[in-house]
């Protein structure tokens, strides 16, 4: 496994355990990028965490993540050794408890990490916590018995935004500081494709996690979008709806692909010599693909007891055919139309599937 340097081990470990396929492009990172943007990632999965839990309502968490905000602007704060006891009971897995307990430490870290590093993972975490913030607030708590929608397809991108696409203007910022190939970067137009980079992730995210989002009161679907198929948050509940859902489904998977195609030049903008960092540009965007393809097909998007998600080994067999190609712009061009292709051939009939 490959060290994050400024991270102390537990820390580490616990970068693995929570990040999963994020993971995979922290390990890649070049050296001088690992350390303040696992350091970033663990602070964004603490406050998501304090978002999600159910231990407490959502007036409760609401204030955790005021004082989770308010501590990134001052080198000392005490304050969250109280949210750390908060959180130490419920149904939260023991990598998150430890994680929480741990989150004065990574506060420290972050005081302690160089000031332009500091000064970037502080703009994007109160951007993140913002999101978060603003989500607690829109939708009803967990078990209430009612779906709220997102309203409009701005509403759906903003949010992308904030939980994703802002990711993709911090690491504009952060390889611009650390990677001297990146110099000659023009860094509007990049952090811009950056952005359509990080949202068309989370739009992947949403598409996935549809079925079990309803279930919790959480429709990202515009209600605007629905309305013109005559589709209400709550029918979606019903598995039996996924037909009347294509359409819909359909545009945005066309949405999601637009924002890719910017992933992809964000990809081949990195200098073939910036190897590590496009491969870890890459790999996201090539698995976002491979998931995509697998939400379009799938008969079961909105059965919560059915996940999507791309089996192992092809992620594996991702992670070795980009490494072999991304080196070359026309090789990992030509795969990701492979890819592409998969996502966007013709459907076979409903029943057939």
């Amino acid at each position: 496994m490959a060290t994050t340097p400024g991270i102390p081990q537990p820390l580490q470990s616990l970068l693995k355990q929570s990040s999963r396929s994020f993971f995979l492009s922290l390990a890649v990172l070049p050296r001088a990028l690992r350390g303040p943007i696992g350091l970033a990632y663990l602070l964004a999965r603490a406050a998501d965490t304090i978002a999600d839990t159910r231990a407490l309502p959502p007036t409760d968490r609401l204030r955790q993540l005021a004082i989770v905000r308010g501590a990134l602007d001052v080198p000392q704060a005490p304050q969250l050794r109280e949210i750390a006891e908060a959180l130490q009971v419920g149904r939260s897995a023991a990598w998150e408890r430890e994680l929480i307990a741990r989150l004065p430490e990574c506060h420290a870290l972050l005081w302690q990490a160089e000031t332009g590093d500091r000064e970037r993972i502080r703009g994007l975490l109160h951007l993140l916590v913002q999101g978060m913030q603003h989500e607690l607030e829109l939708f009803p708590a967990e078990g209430e018995g009612r779906i709220v929608a997102l309203e409009t397809r701005e509403d759906l991108l903003r949010h992308a935004y904030y939980a994703a696409g802002c990711v993709g203007e911090f690491w504009t910022g952060m390889g611009v500081a650390h990677c001297p190939g990146l110099r000659h970067w023009n860094v509007p137009r990049l952090a811009r494709r950056g952005v359509r980079f990080g949202q068309g992730l989370q739009l992947t995210n949403i598409l996935r996690d549809l079925a079990r989002d309803l279930r919790i009161g959480r429709c990202y679907l515009p209600r605007q979008d629905l309305d013109r198929y005559r589709l209400a948050p709550e029918e979606l509940l019903d598995p039996a709806a996924l037909p009347r859902l294509r359409p819909l489904l359909e545009e945005l998977i066309q949405l999601t692909l637009e924002c890719y195609a910017d992933g992809r030049e964000y990809t081949l903008a990195v200098p073939r010599h910036e190897f590590r960092l496009r491969l870890a540009c890459a790999w996201p965007l090539l698995i976002g693909l491979a998931t995509l393809a697998r939400i379009r097909r799938g008969p079961d998007l909105l059965n919560p007891a059915v996940p999507i998600k791309i089996r192992r080994t092809e992620v594996y067999g991702i992670l070795a055919r980009s490494t072999a190609v991304a080196w070359w712009d026309g090789g990992f061009a030509r795969y990701w139309r492979i890819l592409e292709a998969d996502v966007v051939a013709p459907l076979l009939p409903e029943a057939d599937r």
